[in-house]
C-alpha cells in the first residue's frame, strides 16, 4: 500500500521523489522502492522523523506500539498519517504528544489508481491537514471524509471489500464455466461487467434501483436472475460479512 501511495505521489508530481524518504525493516522492499520511484532510503525511523515534515505509517497494526515508541518525542508539530486498521488517532496522539494525526483507510485498487480512501482527523489536525492528505490520496483514486467513529465500517466496506468483490466475481465466472464456457473468458466477462457497472453507478445520476430497472425487461432473462437473488439469503450473508469484518476492525484497536 505504501508503494501505491508513493507511486501516485511521484507519477502525479504531487511531490518530487527527492523529497520522499522511506524506511522499512525489509531491505528488499526498500530496494524495490528505490528502483521504482528513485526516492531516498534511510537507515532508521529516527533518521526518517528528523528529515520529514509528514510521516506516513504503513506498517501492520500489531507493530504500531514499537513504531510509536521509536517516533516518540520526534514528531511535535509534524503531521502523522496512519493507514493502520483499528488504530485510533487518540492512541497515536497519546504517545506522540503535540502531533497532528490524520487516519486513512485505503484499499488495494490504489495500485491501479482506482483506490478508495476514507480519512478523518485527530484532535489536533486542522482542515488544512485534511486538505493536504486528501490532495495526496486523490492521486490514487477517490476520497471521502468520515467521522472516526465510522471508520471501522469503512474498513469493512472498502478496506476489506476488494476481497469480497474478487470472491463474487470469481463465483460468477465459475458458474459460467460450469455451463460450458472456458474459465478465462468467463472471468473477463465477469470482471469487466463489474468494472463497467461500478463506473455507471459512480459517474451517473441514477440510483441502484433505477440502474437495475434499466437492464431488466419484465419477464426477460435478467428478471429471472433478479428473482433468484431476491429470493435468496444474499442480503443476510452480506450483512453478516460486513458486520463481522467491522467487529474485527474494532478489535484490532
Amino acid at each position: 500500500m505504501a508503494s501505491a501511495i508513493i507511486g501516485g505521489i511521484v507519477k502525479s508530481e504531487f511531490a518530487p521523489s527527492e523529497n520522499i524518504f522511506a524506511y522499512d525493516i525489509n531491505d528488499n522492499a526498500l530496494s524495490c522502492a528505490k528502483e521504482n520511484f528513485n526516492i531516498n532510503i534511510v537507515k532508521s525511523i529516527d533518521e526518517l522523523a528528523r528529515l520529514v515534515d509528514v510521516v506516513l505509517i504503513a506498517t501492520k497494526p500489531f507493530v504500531i506500539a514499537d513504531v510509536l515508541k521509536e517516533l516518540e518525542g520526534k514528531t511535535q508539530g509534524k503531521l502523522v498519517v496512519s493507514i493502520l486498521a483499528g488504530v485510533t488517532t487518540s492512541k497515536i496522539e497519546s504517545m506522540l504528544k503535540g502531533t497532528k494525526v490524520v487516519r486513512v483507510m485505503p484499499n488495494t485498487p490504489a495500485f491501479v489508481k482506482e483506490g478508495m480512501c476514507a480519512l478523518c482527523g485527530g484532535s489536533l489536525a486542522q482542515g488544512s491537514d485534511l486538505d493536504f492528505v486528501e490532495s495526496m490520496l486523490k492521486n490514487i483514486g477517490r476520497t471521502a471524509r468520515v467521522d472516526e467513529k465510522e471508520i471501522d465500517i469503512v474498513t469493512a466496506i472498502s478496506g476489506s471489500g476488494p476481497a469480497f468483490y474478487y470472491y463474487i466475481i470469481d463465483l460468477i465466472a465459475r458458474a459460467g464455466e460450469k455451463l460450458g464456457l472456458d474459465y478465462n473468458t468467463c472471468l473477463t466477462l465477469s470482471a469487466q461487467t463489474a468494472l463497467g457497472s461500478a463506473k455507471m453507478m459512480l459517474e451517473g445520476v441514477q440510483t441502484p434501483d433505477e440502474l437495475i430497472t434499466a437492464v431488466t425487461t419484465p419477464g426477460g432473462c435478467t428478471a429471472v436472475g433478479n428473482d433468484v437473488l431476491k429470493n435468496s439469503d444474499l442480503e443476510q450473508i452480506l450483512d453478516k460479512t460486513i458486520k463481522d469484518t467491522m467487529e474485527k476492525a474494532k478489535a484490532l484497536g
